[in-house]
């Protein structure tokens, strides 16, 4: 299956660095907020020992790929039109296509587009989520004022002021505060929902971390994040979030419209995104707006990072899904 392969793929105007490991039916890997394609190491080797061309895209924004400077040009018709262009890229076809956190938008909205170019769709921590009456951001507010973290993300300066202060601390807070093995909360503490900040406070305000690291997270790949968003600052990704009005808006004429291709979910109950409001009622029904749902599998105490945190586990269903796709 050979080792993983880093190069730069010319996406429309987009310089896109990817790493790619394996040959076989083509599986495309996309990563989240604040990650890189580094976050599927573990399933860039486990796809190709099990046959198949596993390859994970920087995405717009992030790491080596490019980073346009206009906020506008990071809404999920521009991500989608990337997957597209990767995959023309690469040879075309109808690959199987997998997101974790921002990345499975990315990936549900490709299979809600351009079905005729998606083999199978996987999406991890974010279900899709059907285009609502209400903009996302009007409805934060009207939930919890301006103290949603998504709706603090929309200024820009605000948090990258924060998070890029100490990105070693902040990369550390995130990555072990929202895993499944961030300390318990302090009973005497204010019980916050999910995702809404402190009064004053701000996002890594909501995380609790602690001083050791998990087994699943190295010093060096420690490290590595840090280093990557020292060079590259958070603006890229966190533009995604200010377009999410822009998306919505953008959306309408899919208003009611399904995902078809075949689908996977996978959430860890320990994840922050698992208790957003909505997710009681979501994650049960999701087959209403992904008919052709194969599972839809809770992994019991993993947190956020999915395929970090439970790389065994999850490289097994992903293969499993992939095959099936594969095979049909």
């Amino acid at each position: 299956m050979g080792e993983i392969e880093h190069r730069e793929v010319q996406v429309g105007g987009l310089r896109m660095h990817v790493a790619e490991q394996g040959s076989g039916p083509l599986v495309v890997l996309l990563h989240g907020f604040p990650e890189t394609c580094y976050s599927w190491r573990h399933q860039l080797a486990a796809l190709a020992g099990a046959g198949f061309r596993a390859v994970a895209p920087d995405q717009r924004g992030y790491g080596r790929s490019d980073r346009p400077e206009d906020p506008e040009r990071y809404t999920l018709l521009d991500l989608v039109g990337d997957v597209i262009g990767l995959i023309n890229a690469l040879g075309g076809g109808r690959p199987i296509v997998i997101g974790h956190d921002w990345g499975a938008p990315v990936a549900w909205h490709t299979a809600l587009l351009r079905p005729d170019r998606v083999a199978g769709v996987a999406g991890l921590s974010v279900p899709f989520t059907p285009r609502l009456p209400a903009s996302p951001m009007d409805a934060w507010r009207e939930a919890f004022g301006d103290r949603f973290y998504q709706v603090y993300f929309q200024e820009p300066g605000v948090a990258e002021a924060e998070l890029q202060a100490d990105v070693a601390e902040t990369m550390r807070r995130l990555l072990i505060g929202a895993s499944g093995d961030r300390p318990a909360p302090n009973p005497d503490g204010e019980r916050l929902p999910a995702g809404v900040l402190p009064e004053g406070g701000g996002f890594l305000d909501t995380l609790r971390a602690t001083d050791d690291l998990p087994a699943w997270l190295t010093p060096d790949d420690l490290d590595l994040y840090v280093a990557e968003f020292t060079r590259t600052g958070f603006t890229g990704g966190l533009n995604w979030y200010r377009n999410q009005d822009r998306n919505w808006a953008l959306l309408a004429p899919w208003q009611g419209a399904v995902v078809t291709p075949p689908a996977l979910y996978l959430v860890g109950t320990r994840d922050p995104v698992f208790a957003f409001p909505g997710m009681d009622r979501l994650v049960p029904n999701l087959r209403m707006f992904v008919p052709d749902l194969r599972d839809s599998v809770v992994l019991d105490g993993c947190g956020h990072w999915t395929q970090q945190e439970r790389p065994g586990e999850v490289s097994e269903r992903l293969i499993a899904f992939c095959r099936d796709v594969a095979e049909a």
